[in-house]
Parts: C-alpha cells; sequence; structure tokens
C-alpha cells in the first residue's frame, strides 16, 4: 500500500536512542541508504529527525541509561543541532504500566521525603542535562513510584508527579513537560485525573500488537485528548517490523502476522508505509505536534548467537546488514 508523504511541519520527528552507547562499545559499523558507514546519529539527523529521546534510569546496575551517559550523550546531540527529550523513569530499570519500582536509594524513606527526592532528582537533571522536553514518568498507566504513588492513590500520584513539574518549571521555564500514558484504553479518563496538574504535553504510546489496530480509533483518541485538554499531544512511541525474519537468538517482541495491521505488511515498504499513515493520521488531529519512533537504533549488536540480544531488532531502522532502511524518507 503506498501512502503519500505529508507536507510535515511537526515539532517532534523523532527517534528514541536510548540504546546507542551501548550499541557504540560493539565497534560494528552502520551504514547510511548510500551505504556509506556512517554514525547512527548522523543517519537519522541527515534523514529529518529533529529530536532524540533518551531514558533515564536513576541508578542502572549497567552502565547504560544512567546518568552521567545520558548527560554526555545529550551534549553530543545538541552539538550536531538536534533536540533532546528525557524520559524520566523514577526506577533503575524499566518503568511502564506492568512496573513501576521505586530506586534502591529511596526504599524504605517515607512520603514526604519520597516527594522532596523526586523534587531534587528532577531539579538536578533540568540543571545538569537540560533536556528540551522532559516526561515525568514513563507510562504511567498505573502510577509511578509504587507502591505510594500507585493511581489507587490519586492524590498521593498526583502529588508526586508535581513535585517533578514543579522543580522542572523552577529551574527552566522553557522546557516543555509531558505526562506519557500507553494506549487508547482508558486514556481520556487517566488525563481527567491529571487534569488540574501543570503540564504541557500529552504524549501516547501506540503499538498495534498491544493497543489495538483501528487507526482509526487512534485518530479519535488523540483528537478526543487534544480538544478537551487543549494541550498539543504526539505520539511518544510506535514501531513496526520490516521482517518477520531474526538475526540473533532472542526472541523477537513480533513474530507473527496476527500481531499485524493487515495492509502493512512486515517489509521494508510496509514499515515505512505504516510510518507515513502515522504522520498522514496526525494531520487530522488538532493540535497535534508529531510523533517519536521506539527502537529505532536497537539492531542485533551482540552476534548473531546472543540469547540476550535484541528483541527489536526487526523493527529497527537499519536492517540485518546494518544498512539503513527506507522507513528514513518517512522523515
Amino acid at each position: 500500500m503506498k501512502v503519500s508523504l505529508p507536507v510535515n511541519d511537526f515539532n517532534i520527528k523523532g527517534a528514541d536512542l536510548s540504546y546507542l552507547p551501548e550499541i557504540r562499545k560493539s565497534g560494528l559499523l552502520f551504514y547510511n541508504q548510500q551505504k556509506q558507514g556512517e554514525d547512527m546519529l548522523l543517519t537519522l539527523k541527515k534523514s529529518g529527525v529533529n529530536v532524540i529521546r533518551l531514558r533515564l534510569w536513576k541508578n542502572p546496575t549497567a552502565t547504560n541509561s544512567d546518568f552521567e551517559t545520558v548527560k554526555n550523550l545529550v551534549q553530543e546531540i545538541k552539538s550536531l543541532g538536534l533536540k533532546t527529550l528525557l524520559t524520566v523513569h523514577y526506577s533503575d530499570t524499566w518503568a511502564d504500566p506492568a512496573q513501576q519500582s521505586k530506586p534502591q536509594q529511596w526504599q524504605g524513606i517515607g512520603f514526604n521525603q519520597l516527594k522532596d527526592s523526586v523534587y531534587a532528582y528532577t531539579q538536578k537533571i533540568v540543571t545538569e542535562i537540560n533536556p528540551d522536553y522532559i516526561q515525568i514518568g514513563n507510562e504511567i498507566n498505573h502510577g509511578l513510584l509504587w507502591p505510594e504513588g500507585e493511581i489507587t492513590n490519586l492524590e498521593q500520584m498526583k502529588s508526586l508527579l508535581q513535585s517533578g513539574i514543579l522543580a522542572v518549571r523552577a529551574t527552566n521555564s522553557n522546557t516543555k513537560i509531558i505526562i506519557h500514558y500507553a494506549g487508547l484504553q482508558h486514556a481520556r479518563w487517566f488525563y481527567q485525573q491529571v487534569a488540574n496538574l501543570d503540564f504541557d504535553w500529552i504524549g501516547i504510546s501506540y503499538y498495534p500488537m498491544w493497543h489495538g489496530k483501528n487507526l482509526d480509533s487512534l485518530q479519535q483518541t488523540l483528537a478526543a485528548l487534544s480538544t478537551t485538554h487543549q494541550k498539543p499531544v504526539f505520539i511518544a512511541e510506535t514501531s513496526y517490523p520490516f521482517t518477520l525474519e531474526w538475526n540473533d537468538w532472542t526472541n523477537n517482541i513480533i513474530g507473527l502476522d496476527s500481531q499485524l495491521i493487515a495492509t502493512y505488511p512486515p517489509t521494508p515498504q510496509g514499515q515505512k508505509d505504516y510510518l507515513l499513515r502515522i504522520q498522514q493520521l496526525l494531520k487530522n488531529v488538532p493540535n497535534a505536534i508529531g510523533f517519536c519512533y521506539w527502537g529505532a537504533e536497537w539492531v542485533s549488536y551482540k552476534g548473531n548467537q546472543a540469547t540476550n540480544g535484541s528483541t527489536y531488532e526487526n523493527q529497527a531502522f537499519w536492517d540485518f546488514k546494518r544498512e539503513a532502511l527506507p522507513v528514513l524518507d518517512a522523515y
């Protein structure tokens, strides 16, 4: 299915590159669409990407997504003239709808001290890393910093979010603040609960495999959120496969046709057409400001026999020969 490229004036034409520091350590060479060796960041910039999204973990066991690594990468990204979006997990590991574990350093402290810790940590992030855009939490459908910040403790959840928001506002008034929700189900209800918080943008994750294959429903939900709350809205995460094959011995998240939208086959062209359709859809949403692709860089980089490799290798922006894919034309 061919989709024409819309005129694109989005604030955010983004890609998440959180694994980039780790991938660089592998020493593998990557190629642009002209089959010339080129760093991932440069290839993305030349393709039209204008925002790089990075996750930040508090004190992870491995030195990836830690404070200093992210700080150094943000400086490099800014030196290339690109903007940065930080997704602050407020955890030492993955935070998403299924898990929102407090950092080990904050275990056992009282609620007021937890709020103070959120404020001080967020202030440090904005002061030292200074992202253009910041998510206070990652996919916080059920809250953050469990158990105190679970959504069943709604006022406490909002109080923790407010601590992060206040820290951003007090440190850099130009930094845009995002509240991030995964999927469409209950999204309208969720944003009603946090409507009185002082944030700037609504960020939604949308993956067909998890959040439904009805793109009309996606458009309607985004439009309703933007109109109801009079805030810019964007797709904070999405992705799509260019193949159902694999390149290492780690099970991929997508490997079945049943996980896909029928009109977009798992081919390089299908991946590109899916992202073009997402852009076209956003053009029909009031005050939609763009999209960010997740897993763009997460190729198989630990060797083809790796059993702890990439679960996203078939949704990346580089194929199994590490050559840039046509999806980059969508930018």
